[in-house]
């Protein structure tokens, strides 16, 4: 489990691949590979992966086919910068909200506007997700735990949300460096997608066991 308060960017190296079926990612990022063991979880632009090999200040992981699709891991080149986070440990503060680093999607960067010494950016976010997606909900974006300022109305053909960035989340993470156009990592609150899987089934016929019903 994450939290979604990036510890480190880190650089890809390099990008090995296999097609659409794998790929292996080596990426230099001294913080992260302090006190990391093999087998160990990293979530990389939110993508929960596992360190496969550890050499000195650089580390690579392994993707699969599934995760070349649904993020965009499998459009990082070498000289990349990545959002990284290590697994946060039993009994360790809480800081941004619950992330999994499971994918559910990709956005893409709409609009960005400076407010001051802040910003405010706008995304669209494919149809099948804008419904876990809430004002003043949690959202993690390329891994960054985030608040959701305002979102599109439900009707909307094109669903949007927007989240406003402080200077040190645009000075540490990689979004304060994303253009119009860009894509982005999205993994909605797992609360609501929890939620909603529950509602399904109380609008099922009741289950029964060993003959009765419950």
């Amino acid at each position: 489990m994450f939290t979604g308060i990036i510890a480190e960017q880190g650089h890809v190296l390099s990008v090995e691949r296999d097609g659409d079926a794998s790929a292996t990612v080596r990426l230099h990022a001294p913080g992260t590979t302090e006190g990391l063991a093999l087998g160990g979880s990293i979530a990389v632009n939110g993508v929960c992966l596992t360190a496969t090999e550890i050499n000195g200040k650089e580390f690579s992981v392994d993707v699969m086919g599934e995760t070349l699709v649904r993020s965009t891991i499998g459009e990082l080149v070498p000289g990349d910068a990545v959002n990284l986070e290590r697994c946060v440990p039993a009994g360790g503060r809480l800081d941004g909200h619950v992330v999994q680093g499971h994918v559910d999607g990709v956005g893409v960067l709409l609009e960005r506007e400076p407010q001051g010494n802040w910003e405010r950016l706008r995304f669209g976010v494919p149809a099948n997700l804008a419904r876990y997606i809430a004002e003043k909900g949690s959202i993690a974006i390329d891994g960054v735990s985030l608040t959701v300022t305002a979102v599109s109305a439900a009707a909307e053909q094109s669903p949007w949300f927007e989240v406003g960035l402080i200077p040190t989340t645009l000075a540490e993470t990689g979004l304060g460096a994303k253009s119009t156009g860009s894509r982005v990592n999205l993994e909605v609150d797992v609360l609501a997608k929890y939620t909603e899987r529950l509602l399904a089934f109380n609008t099922m016929a009741p289950a029964t066991v060993d003959g009765g019903t419950r």
